[in-house]
């Protein structure tokens, strides 16, 4: 086997192209401008002297220092994500997931405690009941529909109220304002929104009207959180988070948590969001709509005991999501009883359907099924103690029709 040519051996001609192609002069002109913002990649950036070097700032978007603190195209997207939320300052995280960890390690130190509705997103509870707990940070969790049962459990140790709207699979719409005017009487709690289901469009997290106050008050969160995996990206191709605050010294908490752990996103990915953000309030529209006929065509059916979605009246929070909301997402789930229906047969059910696929997530083109088991989901609310099988689906951008003939046809294993 031949020893490697050491470079230095290279004729001279191959030596200076190899030079001149890494450090090639040529700068392409200024002043293109498209449709689609640019994207920019980078592990290293250049800085032009050792002023720059020690006088450029990252933390208010002046200036480039390194990729994963930001690029133009990242910049650019966490600002068009504050427009969108209502608020003034993004964080991009890798998921969602990560987006909430992220804020219990930038608000909560050991001795605190944190509270959780009972149905926010099952793996931000695990990440309190056991990342949480090894750091001496407790959790409760409360119910979202009970505002004044919550003003029972803050004390001075409780530093971050969670809220979820709807609730994670079981769609109940929380007594958002309620628990708001509670937690504002406690000016030591944050209090963090889980604003996926909502998009930024049902409602503005940071604006919230209040129609029982007469002086007219608006109530908001102080940190909302986005998996921008979901209807933002719109194709079920990106993980990504996002935190969005108002408060510039909440979000340089946040961020300099966020630096520490050294988290960051890919340029194509946030390029993929980007591209999905213009055609969002349109898609938002149309999962609603069709959503809200499934809705209703469900609730003629004998099959589910109970079909969940905020903007049915037997809904559970639907007088909560009226005041405050005019879209409903793209999300229905419904309930199979135990006494009626085995898991099994529940399950034939769901492998039955043919247009749904099975699968986690939502907000993309394709409609999914996810089946969930009943027994000991909720400590709380109207399914706390019920048994059986809960049936989650997210409604994509198929006809209706073809939707619901694909649920009909798999209804008849359950007869």
């Amino acid at each position: 086997m031949s020893k490697p040519q050491d470079i230095s051996t290279l004729p001279a001609h191959q030596a200076r192209t190899a030079t001149a192609l890494i450090h090639h002069p040529y700068q392409a002109p200024g002043g293109f401008d498209a449709v689609p913002p640019g994207v920019h990649k980078a592990s290293t950036v250049i800085f032009e002297n050792t002023a720059a070097l020690h006088t450029r700032q990252w933390q208010d978007k002046s200036g480039y220092t390194y990729g994963l603190h930001g690029t133009p195209t990242t910049f650019t997207l966490e600002e068009r994500l504050a427009t969108l939320e209502g608020g003034l300052h993004t964080v991009l995280a890798p998921s969602g997931l990560s987006a909430i960890s992220l804020v219990d390690m930038a608000f909560l130190r050991a001795g605190d405690e944190v509270l959780i509705p009972d149905n926010a997103y099952g793996p931000g509870k695990d990440f309190a009941r056991v990342e949480l707990a090894r750091w001496g940070i407790t959790h409760r969790s409360y119910d979202p529909q009970n505002a004044e049962a919550l003003a029972g459990l803050i004390t001075e140790r409780t530093k971050l109220l969670w809220l979820e709207a709807a609730g994670s699979v079981t769609l109940e719409f929380p007594d958002l304002l309620g628990l708001l005017r509670v937690a504002r009487q406690h000016p030591h709690l944050r209090v963090a929104l889980d604003n996926t289901w909502g998009a930024g469009l049902a409602f503005n997290p940071f604006q919230m009207p209040d129609p029982q106050d007469a002086a007219g008050a608006i109530w908001g969160v102080d940190v909302s959180v986005h998996a921008l995996t979901k209807y933002p990206s719109g194709g079920a191709d990106v993980l990504m988070g996002a935190v969005i605050t108002r408060d510039p010294q909440l979000h340089h908490q946040v961020l300099m948590t966020h630096m520490r752990l050294g988290l960051g996103v890919g340029a194509n990915d946030a390029e993929l969001v980007l591209r999905g953000l213009p055609s969002l309030p349109l898609r938002y529209a149309a999962h609603d709509a069709a959503t809200r006929q499934i809705a209703q065509w469900l609730q003629s059916r004998a099959e589910p005991s109970q079909v969940l979605h905020p903007a049915l009246l037997d809904s559970p929070g639907h007088a909560w999501w009226a005041e405050l909301c005019q879209a409903a997402g793209g999300l229905v789930s419904m309930v199979f009883g135990a006494d009626r229906y085995s898991t099994e047969r529940v399950h034939a059910f769901v492998d039955a359907l043919q247009v749904f696929k099975i699968g986690y997530s939502w907000g993309g083109p394709m409609s999914l099924v996810m089946p969930y088991r009943l027994d000991g989901m909720r400590e709380h609310g109207h399914l706390a103690g019920r048994r059986g099988t809960i049936v989650r689906l997210a409604i994509g951008l198929e006809s209706p029709a073809a939707l619901m003939a694909d649920l009909e046809q798999a209804f008849q294993v359950l007869a």
